[in-house]
């Protein structure tokens, strides 16, 4: 983030306030796009490059250096008196984290739409993840001037894969080669012009009219079109606005952002006929210790209730968090209270802490401008607040309050870090605690049966990116090894032996002598150690060293680094030295019986498995199940989601945990982007041969 001496649009109450997501998939344009709509609102002198590394929202290192967005980015402009805030979200589903951080700050979203590459399966997912929450969409076609597009395929795309509700807004007007040369209003009467499907303009406009009078339910204006009124633009732009706050009405717009064609239109439109902050709700809040707490409403004479939607490290500002206001006022120099969600298994424990605001910024992209408050249902950046994180609730010290959570996944794909040396071992931590607090679908954890350092992430592009972070944000050299798979031992069958520990070296000497029959115990027992001593053969005061001995030698593993587990041991017999026996001595007996049981009988590898949940729309279902079965997995079942307008499967299936080390990658290729998957742990079974050598 930087200063800028700009200056950014004054405060306005709710009503004056839009907040819109740009959604779709990798490469539809979406920075492209809101570059476009910045130039157009005047905020930018000239429009920048996605392919020079100039455009305003990929400002990140990362971002103009692989030409996507990886973060997301924040404009707030100002047009036709309004606020409007342009939140950019990531395409790749690596970083859904942002994107749904995104979709928290916003009151709408915008779907960016590919005239060259259409409407994708992880678009139609994300659409109806956002219908399921009431978000209201609506649809814009971009990149119409790119090779092989296809505009009216696009629309007909739409139409047919994002459900009922979705009416053309706009047509292209076409020049006797073909090209697209402009764009035609719907709204417009007299349109001339043949629209998507081949069909008539006149129909289109008549359909399209019909839809929004239906959804905003305005009789005066149904009465009016039925007698065959002539309506005009004026007549249908309130009536436009209601429907498309309702969410089922979504209309589909077209735009041209390398020459401006559509986007002034466009501009219009989002502080014309999108939803206000009042008119999408706010969410459910709690008191920090989980009791319940009255609804809010956007109110900026309200309690202060205002959420941390992203956190980013600033080399010069420190931390900086982007704040969406739902209630009340943020105004610089007051004393907030920040609360934070327990989820101490992703790195971020329960925290309440009492800061002050210092400045508060109005963002445009990494330019910060300073703004005198932030009301309710306004967003803003503000820099030093030491211990907020993403997801936080900011709220008043008098009355702390607590944001019902958004829904983020779980990370599944485990990366091994190691420092590269002993200087950047020392800032490692550091740097890792602020990724964690920076990104809510990371999650760190330092595995105690390997020893290994793991950081969880949603895919491999978001290892990448957060593995870039630590080098370049944070300074910090790390090296990546190969993740260790816990494998275990246990006996192969049962077995008796005699662990004899004797030494006589001159002066005390070590004395100890037990006998220990064993047998293999049921999967998730560990270690039982009983005894059966009959005449004090082994006093009983080294009963407990034998014991001793016998749970170390089986937690350091008898073959190389694999514990001894599941296991019932039992001391039957043994001796004892009045003079040179000790609890070192039967210590030591008690591992060696242990070793030499493992050398009788032999052992037996077992691996560890995972209960897994995939979830997909049904078409991939098949590809799941056979990828499974490649990956040695046990199918369970399949069933579909009882919600019909989910077209979605969860998939049952029992799964070595060591084919799980690619398998988020081999979901995101099998299920096209559209699948997910958790585990928990199951057990452990006979590992196959391939995985029985012995750690180097």
């Amino acid at each position: 983030m930087s200063k800028d001496s700009g200056r950014a649009p004054a405060p306005r109450p709710a009503e004056k306030v839009r907040n819109v997501a740009l959604v779709g998939h990798a490469g539809a344009g979406k920075t492209t796009l809101a570059e476009a709509l910045i130039v157009a609102a005047g905020a930018l002198p000239r429009a920048g490059r996605v392919e020079d590394g100039t455009t305003c929202m990929d400002n990140e290192e990362v971002e103009v250096r692989q030409q996507r967005s990886v973060s997301l980015g924040v404009a707030t402009v100002e047009h036709a008196d309004h606020r409007l805030t342009l939140l950019d979200t990531p395409g790749s589903p690596d970083f859904v984290g942002e994107l749904r951080a995104g979709l928290r700050a916003a009151d709408a979203a915008l779907f960016v739409v590919s005239a060259v590459n259409g409407v994708d399966a992880t678009t139609v997912q994300l659409w109806d993840e956002c219908a399921a929450v009431g978000m209201p969409r609506a649809v814009v076609i971009t990149q119409l001037d790119r090779a092989r597009a296809d505009v009216d395929d696009a629309i007909r795309l739409c139409r047919s894969m994002l459900g009922e509700g979705v009416y053309p807004l706009q047509l292209p007007r076409r020049g006797p080669d073909g090209a697209v040369t402009g764009l035609v209003s719907l709204l417009e009467p007299d349109v001339e012009g043949e629209g998507a499907d081949g069909s008539d303009a006149d129909r289109l406009r008549a359909e399209l009219i019909e839809g929004i009078i239906g959804e905003s339910e305005d009789e005066t204006l149904m009465d009016r079109y039925l007698a065959g009124e002539e309506l005009v633009v004026a007549d249908l732009v309130a009536d436009l606005e209601t429907a498309v706050a309702r969410g089922h009405f979504h209309p589909i717009l077209c735009t041209v952002p390398l020459s401006g064609a559509g986007v002034p239109e466009l501009l219009d439109l989002l502080v014309s006929a999108f939803p206000c902050p009042m008119e999408h709700g706010c969410p459910d809040v709690t008191r920090p210790d989980g009791s319940p707490a009255a609804a809010l409403t956007c109110d900026a004479g309200g309690p202060l209730v205002a959420e941390v939607v992203k956190t980013t490290t600033d080399p010069y500002l420190g931390r900086v968090s982007l704040v969406r206001v739902f209630s009340g006022t943020l105004q610089p120099d007051i004393a907030v209270h920040v609360s934070g969600h327990g989820m101490a298994e992703r790195g971020h424990p329960d925290h309440d802490a009492d800061e002050r605001v210092a400045a508060i910024s109005s963002p445009l992209g990494a330019a910060l401008r300073p703004v005198a408050a932030c009301l309710a249902g306004d967003i803003c950046a503000v820099a030093r607040l030491n211990t907020a994180e993403t997801g936080d609730t900011l709220s008043s010290p008098e009355d702390p309050l607590l944001v019902a959570p958004w829904d983020l996944p779980t990370p599944q794909l485990p990366i091994a870090l190691e420092a590269a040396s002993r200087s950047d071992e020392d800032r490692l931590a550091t740097a890792l605690a602020r990724l964690v607090a920076e990104d809510p679908t990371v999650r760190l954890e330092r595995r105690a049966d390997t020893g290994q350092l793991l950081l969880w992430c949603v895919g491999e592009a978001h290892a990448e990116v957060l593995l870039d972070r630590l080098r370049t944000r944070h300074g910090v050299a790390v090296n990546t090894v190969p993740v260790r798979v816990p494998m275990v031992e246990t006996l192969a069958k049962p077995g008796r032996v005699t662990g004899r520990h004797v030494k006589q070296s001159g002066g005390h000497g070590q004395y100890a002598v037990v006998v220990i029959e064993a047998a293999p115990g049921p999967p998730g027992s560990g270690i039982v150690f009983e005894q059966r001593i009959v005449g004090g053969t082994v006093p009983s005061q080294f009963h407990g060293s034998v014991e001793k001995g016998v749970r170390a030698q089986a937690a350091r593993g008898v073959n190389g680094e694999r514990p001894l587990v599941d296991v019932h041991l039992t001391l039957v017999d043994g001796k004892a030295h009045s003079v040179d026996s000790s609890d070192a001595a039967f210590q030591a007996a008690g591992a060696l019986a242990l070793r030499e049981l493992a050398a009788s009988v032999g052992t037996r590898v077992l691996e560890p498995w995972c209960a897994v949940e995939v979830v997909v729309p049904a078409e991939y279902v098949g590809s799941v199940m056979s990828d499974l079965s490649a990956r040695r997995a046990r199918v369970t079942g399949s069933e579909a989601d009882p919600d019909p307008d989910r077209d979605r499967t969860t998939v049952g299936a029992e799964v070595p945990e060591v084919e799980l080390l690619t398998y988020a990658g081999a979901l995101r290729s099998v299920s096209h982007g559209t699948g997910s998957f958790r585990r928990s742990p199951l057990g452990y079974e006979p590992a196959p041969p391939s995985l029985t050598a012995v750690p180097a």
